[in-house]
């Protein structure tokens, strides 16, 4: 029987215009049709009914209808659309309370409106959650029902408003003993400065590396200079030198591979530092040279521009958690956390950076996911269109967005003294890891990979995210950073149950 056509008929009598079908019980031969109705119906409405149901039962079977009335409440309505959330849309209720829920009735059913704030509003009307919730209304109770997303201001948590704005940071560059010299112009640095750490102005300071490559030049009246490329084991840096006439053969003898020292000034120049090589020396780094790494700067004492929340997992479990969770992982913080990015390449070794244009996370305390923070972040290239194809994410989406150096002291702050959890966790590392230390702050926390713990405890053929979640039986929207946050805590917190350990 299909009930849609089953309900069209039943409605073609006044008492029961807007009536919707319960249940139906089998007895013997007798099969009764519970019917809802919210408008008053009579005897006859009734037995038009049973008529109608007559029909639809397999002969030999007796029809009977039981018409019952009833009116939505605002109250009801809301928890009912809480519930629909919570079964079917799991990652949404996450950022959804009751109290974000209105209900209006109608003389034809009514309205449900959802407020959310401005990063959700998006995830919100893209899935059809709207009209998915809708529908099953139109199950539940008598009439139309339609759904709005309204935009508000959500609370943010801790942070304190009022607190003055932190100073700028810059950390004290690091330096290494210069080794082998032999002088040149005589500058005679007895340490270098780490390429890494040119990053503010500063006079009279020595780098030391090695060449990667040298052009001699001229400029528009004869005098000779040189263009140099200069790296160390931190970083890598382009200047001119202009030589004199008593050490011009000397620096002609330079070429590339050669570990060279340049003494001058990191200064402002149109705009944007840069390096004025003054002196230049023969020196490199001691034997076995390995840099020291960066210190890093305080946790802020209060977040910039994303602010966390609550956030909690509405479907508990699966069926494969009847197994508590080891006290390895009850026993400390996890913060679970996904990128969405330009394109692939983390590592400046590889040319440019790809940007950071989304980051969602969400904390586990307790064995129990209880926060989140997720933001857009502002990009200063256009999206390609494979890149808008995979995520939905827009040009349009990240205007007003927050800079990734704020975002990246937010989730400093965020994951403060928590284990890192990722699935291919090194990928997305790389990034927080480079755009982190250029303000000063170093991630340096123990690191879990969903995709290696899959891989030892389930022995899939595959162990992508997704092939992950359908495997426990969990539902989210791909490619978007907090609901693959979400899904990875989930997948993290499952496999942790089965193998009983995180090493």
């Amino acid at each position: 029987m299909k009930s849609t056509q089953f309900l069209e008929q039943i409605r073609g009598t006044s008492g029961l215009v807007r009536a919707v079908l319960r249940k139906i019980v089998v007895e013997g031969k007798t099969v009764t049709f519970h019917l809802v109705t919210d408008v008053a119906y009579s005897p006859e409405d009734v037995e038009y009914a049973r008529g109608v149901a007559q029909t639809f039962v397999s002969p030999g079977l007796e029809a009977q209808v039981r018409v019952l009335k009833s009116v939505p409440d605002a109250a009801g309505v809301q928890r009912e659309v809480a519930t629909i959330l919570k079964s079917r849309f799991p990652s949404v209720a996450a950022f959804v309370d009751p109290s974000d829920i209105v209900v209006e009735i109608d003389g034809h059913g009514g309205r449900f409106y959802i407020s959310v704030g401005e990063l959700e509003r998006e995830r919100m009307t893209g899935d059809g959650v709207l009209d998915a919730v809708s529908a099953e209304l139109a199950k539940r109770f008598c009439g139309t029902w339609f759904g709005e997303v309204r935009f508000v201001e959500k609370e943010r948590g801790e942070i304190v408003r009022e607190a003055p704005p932190e100073a700028e940071y810059v950390a004290a560059p690091r330096v290494f003993p210069v080794t082998d010299y032999q002088p040149i112009d005589g500058a005679k640095p007895s340490s270098a400065v780490y390429l890494a750490d040119l990053v503010k102005e500063m006079q009279n300071v020595t780098v030391c590396g090695t060449v990667s490559y040298i052009e001699e030049r001229t400029t528009k009246t004869g005098k000779p200079y040189f263009s140099i490329s200069l790296s160390d084991a931190t970083g890598q840096m382009r200047c001119s030198y202009f030589s004199k006439k008593a050490t011009v053969e000397k620096v002609r003898a330079i070429a590339q591979g050669d570990s060279i020292c340049l003494t001058g000034d990191n200064e402002i120049f149109n705009g944007a530092l840069s390096f004025r090589a003054k002196q230049i020396d023969l020196g490199r780094a001691p034997e076995g040279f390995v840099p020291e790494e960066r210190p890093s700067r305080p946790v802020p004492a209060q977040y910039r521009a994303v602010f966390p929340s609550p956030v909690s997992d509405l479907v508990q479990g699966t069926l494969f958690s009847s197994k508590p969770l080891p006290q390895e992982v009850v026993g400390q913080d996890f913060v679970v956390f996904d990128l969405e990015t330009t394109g692939l390449n983390n590592s400046p070794a590889m040319g440019t950076m790809d940007h950071i244009i989304e980051l969602g996370a969400v904390k586990i305390r307790g064995g129990q996911i209880c926060e989140k923070l997720s933001t857009f972040v502002a990009c200063p290239v256009r999206l390609s269109e494979e890149i808008i194809g995979i995520t939905g994410i827009k040009d349009e989406m990240l205007v007003g967005a927050p800079e990734v150096g704020d975002v990246l002291a937010d989730f400093y702050k965020f994951s403060a003294g928590c284990a890192l959890v990722g699935h291919n966790v090194q990928f997305d590392y790389k990034f927080i890891r480079y755009y982190g230390e250029k303000e000063g702050f170093v991630f340096h926390q123990k690191q879990y990979d969903t995709m290696v713990m899959a891989q030892r405890t389930l022995h899939l053929a595959h162990n992508r995210l997704n092939d992950l979640v359908d495997y426990f039986g969990f539902t989210f929207r791909h490619h978007r950073a907090f609901d693959d946050a979400f899904a990875t805590a989930k997948v993290f917190l499952e496999l942790a149950r089965i193998s009983g350990k995180l090493a």
